[in-house]
């Protein structure tokens, strides 16, 4: 028994089941090189509850530049049915960034779905089924920092033309927090859409600031928050209110104060290089398995 069980053990009673495997459809596998964190059997065992075993494997999990909508005069399906089902890939998402925006997408239409997006989570699910075994790797290394990229997708609905924030942080090198989410209000601009994106990384950084230093865990400062647009970073460093800034005033004091404190600094970083550029829309086949392998996902049952 480790020390720290030891030590839970004179206050509590409790029971070794020794190390640490599985835990509501989560496997957890361990070597010398980190931790991998994956669903494989709750994949599996969706893709059977639904007759989807055999389907044709799908490359990504929703077709390149396809914006879902409210369908005018389609055709409605179950929807207690979608629900359950939308339902349950937001569980699976927890242990796969990799589908985090599909599913964000279809989890908008839960109260009136039509075919298509019924096809959409068909969709999810082929992909599933090319890639059932795909986790989360946390690996051992000498890195202390945290880092947040930060993306949006202007007026990426075809609905009410609202745009999609997405962010991804990392600690010590693993990722280990993602979002992918519809704004609440209209962006009047690309750059207003980013900067309302990067206030959200900067807030999700700050708590895992204040988590770490709770768990006495050392980092180093300040946390990189990446951006790829840099009329967005201007405005971050600019203190003078004008009309591309008056939209976000409050949110241009916060990101200023911050970088003023030294906590946090906005270097830029190439589209092509943007990690969260994954939760944010849909794209072709390279480039999007190129940001799922940077985001640490790996499958340790694919054949060597």
């Amino acid at each position: 028994m480790s020390r720290l069980k030891q030590c839970l053990a004179k206050e509590f009673e409790i029971k070794d089941l020794g190390q640490f495997r599985y835990f509501l459809g989560m496997k957890i596998a361990r070597s010398k090189e980190g931790i991998v964190v994956s669903q494989r059997k709750y994949t599996l065992d969706l893709l059977k509850e639904i007759g989807m075993s055999g389907c044709k494997p799908a490359d990504t999990p929703i077709e390149a530049n396809v914006k879902l909508g409210e369908v005018k005069g389609g055709v409605h399906v179950n929807a207690g049915r979608y629900q359950r089902l939308v339902g349950k890939l937001i569980y699976l998402s927890h242990t796969r960034p990799d589908i985090a925006f599909a599913v964000s997408m279809v989890s908008q239409f839960m109260h009136s779905p039509c075919e298509e997006h019924f096809e959409a989570v068909f969709r999810i699910l082929r992909y599933l089924k090319a890639t059932p075994g795909k986790g989360l790797f946390f690996g051992k290394n000498q890195q202390r920092g945290i880092e947040v990229y930060t993306d949006a997708d202007w007026a990426g609905s075809i609905t009410d033309r609202r745009s999609t924030s997405g962010y991804c942080t990392f600690i010590w090198g693993n990722l280990v927090t993602w979002r992918s989410k519809k704004q609440s209000v209209v962006a009047r601009s690309s750059a207003e859409a980013e900067f309302r994106s990067m206030a959200q990384g900067v807030c999700e950084v700050l708590w895992l600031k204040r988590v770490l230093e709770e768990l006495k865990q050392p980092f180093s400062l300040p946390m990189r928050l990446y951006c790829d647009n840099k009329s967005a970073i201007s405005i971050a460093h600019n203190p003078v209110l004008h009309d591309r800034t008056k939209h976000v005033e409050i949110d241009r004091h916060f990101i200023k104060e911050k970088l003023d404190e030294g906590i946090i600094c906005t270097p830029f970083v190439p589209t092509v290089k943007q990690l969260a550029d994954v939760f944010t829309k849909s794209l072709m086949r390279q480039p999007f398995e190129f940001q799922v392998s940077k985001l640490g996902m790996i499958d340790i049952f694919a054949p060597t």
